[in-house]
């Protein structure tokens, strides 16, 4: 039976955000509602946190162990290399890529992507619900095989598709069978639920103060009927592209190019 292990990708020198990883949210490390989240998905076997060598990732790692999560340090700008180095050291059959910037993601929602990667093994090499983006950002998730990875990280060579992991796969469609999963019904790719800034961070604060209860965990249907309720919220983060890293990446590349 394939093993499936979800690598929560983290490092505390964020450009726009630093230690974004460990910012409080209702009293509690971002990273600690992420790891929370994902451990409520019933389709993961394993959960790994994925962070850097650079000291002062040391604190993610010890974080991991005292909340009883494994871990592996490898290269803070090969994030591709450090997702294969972790999924070969633990085993992984079947890898869940999952960013810790993203605290409020939903386990229905990693379960869908799961469950249908696994009724369709045979017959695709990757699936996520970003492909063709139709949830909000900050609740994607990204499915794909051993096999996939490492072939990814064996052929891959810009700058911009090692250090977001799955770009290779998904820019090269003739190599890969993907596949998406969409939201039914209204499109809610406009909506930013991610954190890259402080403005990010209030937005998310304020979503959990308002719905986070200890022995409750609210999913993404519960905050889109917060923010029905009070409209205002949205406007808290309102404004940025969405994958606004990997933009970027690419620009830089291209300016290097020229």
């Amino acid at each position: 039976m394939s093993k499936v292990i979800a690598i929560i990708q983290a490092r505390m020198g964020a450009t726009r955000l630093p230690g974004k990883t460990m910012a409080g949210i209702v009293g509690k490390p971002m990273l600690w509602h992420v790891i929370k989240r994902v451990k409520e998905a019933r389709s993961i076997d394993k959960i790994i946190v994925a962070t850097t060598t650079k000291e002062e990732d040391k604190k993610i790692i010890d974080f991991a162990k005292a909340n009883g999560i494994e871990s592996f340090a490898g290269s803070e700008e090969d994030v591709l290399d450090r997702f294969y180095e972790a999924a070969k050291k633990f085993k992984a059959d079947i890898i869940v890529r999952i960013t810790a910037d993203d605290p409020l993601k939903d386990p229905v929602i990693i379960n869908r992507v799961i469950d249908f990667f696994l009724k369709n093994e045979d017959h695709v090499d990757y699936v996520s619900n970003t492909l063709e983006p139709t949830f909000p950002e900050g609740l994607d998730v990204e499915v794909f095989s051993f096999k996939t990875l490492e072939r990814a990280w064996r052929e891959a060579k810009k700058k911009s598709d090692r250090e977001h992991v799955t770009p290779y796969i998904w820019n090269h469609p003739g190599k890969f069978k993907l596949a998406n999963i969409i939201h039914e019904g209204v499109n809610l790719s406009h909506l930013r639920w991610t954190v890259d800034n402080s403005k990010d961070l209030e937005f998310v604060r304020a979503v959990y103060s308002r719905l986070y209860g200890e022995d409750k965990l609210f999913l993404m249907q519960d905050v889109l009927d917060l923010l029905e309720k009070y409209p205002h919220l949205k406007k808290i983060n309102e404004g940025h592209a969405r994958f606004e890293e990997y933009l970027k990446s690419q620009r830089e590349e291209k300016s290097r190019e020229k």
